[in-house]
Formats: structure tokens, sequence, C-alpha cells
């Protein structure tokens, strides 16, 4: 979830104000965008075993007795083309180097299929102009979307972008959609993380998402990976590994390199740091820097 424009981002200014301070981790300094230099490793082979390497210590992580919060930093592997005017705000890997995306701005949204490696929209579903499009998600060969400031979500065929179906969800707003392949995970900008029923759209159960004891305000795009819900924040450079079991966060992940990076390649616009996808197969996290003006992605 990004700001569209600056009344975007007044509206949400207001609504932050109303609220408590977003609760992260303690030591400020992780959110320097000045401390750590950014790796940028071109060689794909190398490029692999890191891959492998931080999604075995991950599992290690989940399967530990140890259940204190975990803090990873991350190295950038490679980088993809993508849509210039493509406003990301969900995104997800479905195989054979094919991302689905959500796009969002009044008159602009859209939900259309990339090929990764060339940066090509091969199909596109545009939606109409009343729409804000936000978080997306695959189960079967269906893919669910949501939408900023409404109850209402689309349904679409995969194949061809085709619209199913119109539903209404239970959640206070649609930021973001992630699944297990068995429930829809939905998150509304708050810091609660719910669960709903796909074939019903009604929510099963929710739980608060907590670090140390307190809330974790603004839950945004979200993804499922190795057993937890996985979370961008709002306005913060770093992603929340949840227990989709009782909310509590297991982990964070640091993505202070990824603006720097970006920062000292001379991309000013960046909005937020928005956009999962998991790639099971290979054990391939893909992340995505939001603004209106560039997308960039790299394997974390």
């Amino acid at each position: 979830m990004g700001a569209k424009s600056l009344n975007k981002r007044s509206s949400k200014s207001k609504r932050s104000a109303s609220k408590p301070d977003n609760i992260m981790p303690s030591a400020s300094s992780h959110f320097s965008f000045t401390k750590v230099p950014l790796l940028v490793l071109l060689v794909m082979a190398f490029a692999v075993v890191a891959l492998l390497g931080i999604s075995s210590v991950m599992w290690s992580t989940l399967t530990s007795t140890d259940h204190s919060p975990k803090f990873y930093a991350i190295q950038v592997l490679n980088e993809f083309p993508h849509d210039p005017n493509s406003f990301t705000q969900g995104l997800l890997y479905a195989g054979n180097d094919t991302i689905f995306e959500s796009t969002g701005l009044y008159g602009q949204s859209s939900v259309r299929r990339v090929a990764l490696h060339s940066g090509e929209v091969e199909v596109l579903q545009e939606m109409d102009s009343s729409y804000f499009g936000e978080g997306l998600t695959l189960l079967g060969e269906r893919l669910f979307q949501v939408t900023w400031l409404t109850k209402t979500g689309f349904i679409y065929d995969r194949n061809n972008l085709s619209k199913i179906e119109k539903f209404t969800h239970q959640m206070r707003d649609g930021w973001g959609l992630a699944t297990d392949g068995k429930v829809l995970f939905g998150s509304d900008g708050t810091s609660m993380l719910y669960q709903l029923d796909p074939q019903t759209l009604k929510v099963i159960a929710k739980h608060i998402v907590k670090y140390e004891n307190q809330e974790v305000h603004y839950l945004n795009e979200l993804e499922f990976v190795n057993g937890e819900v996985w979370a961008n924040v709002w306005q913060t450079d770093c992603i929340a590994r949840i227990s989709h079991k009782d909310g509590t966060v297991v982990g964070w992940i640091l993505l202070e390199n990824l603006r720097k990076g970006l920062i000292a390649a001379g991309q000013r616009g960046i909005d937020v740091l928005n956009g999962i996808a998991w790639d099971s197969n290979d054990n391939r996290i893909f992340g995505g820097t939001q603004t209106q003006t560039l997308l960039k992605f790299g394997n974390i």
C-alpha cells in the first residue's frame, strides 16, 4: 500500500495521527538509510547458493525452541525490469518466471501478468476508475484482489485475467492478501491479521499482531513464506515475519540496504518498500520498492 497522491498521503497522515506509534525493533539505527553498504551480487550461480543458505537459516529458526524474534539483513542478488508506470500494490510469483501484480491509483489500477525477466506485461485487466487496486493472491486457478477504502474485492481467472466474481469482505479495509493454499490471509492497515474462507470470503479467524506485547500497526502487502505470514509494514523499511497461529512477530527482515542502494543509483522518487513474492520451488524471495516512476525487484 503506498500513497496515491497528496490527497492519499494527507488522509493517511490524519489516520496515523490518531493511532499509537507503530512498534518496531527498538534499535532505531536498524532503519538508518546510510548505515550499511549495499552488496549487489551479479553472478547468479552464487546468488542461488546465498538464497538457499538464507532459507535454511529461516527454517531452523522456525523449528528452534528459542522463540525470541530474529533479525535478518538482505543482499540484493538481481534486479528485473518493470513497467515504470506501474504503482505496485500486490505482488506474487506464480512459477515459470511469471509474476502477477495488482496496481493502484484511481484511473490507473489494474491486474496484470508479467514476464519476470523481460518485464513485459503479457495480459492486462484494467479496473474501473472508481477502484484503487490493492493486495493480490493466487489460490488454485483464481486470483483474489482487494481494493483500498472499500470492502469490495474481485476474483479473476489466472489464465486470461477475466473477471469471475465481485465480492464483499468483512475486513475494515483492503490492503494485503496472501494464502497458504487453504485459507486467505488479509490486512487492512491496522494491526489485525485476518483469515478468510476462500469460498465465502467471510472472516474465520483474526489475530492482533504484536512485537514484544506491543501492537504492530500498518500491516500492508502480505506473503505466506515457509509457514509464516510476511508483511510489509507501511512507512518502514522492514518486513514483519508473523505467526499466523497467534499473531506474534517471530522475526524482522530489515531492508535499509535496498532503499540505500536505490538512492545511490539515483532513484529519488521512492515512495515505500512494497511487494513480497515467494518462489517456493527455488526458495527465492522477490521484493519490490514502490514509486510512481520505477519499481525494481530483487531476490532477498
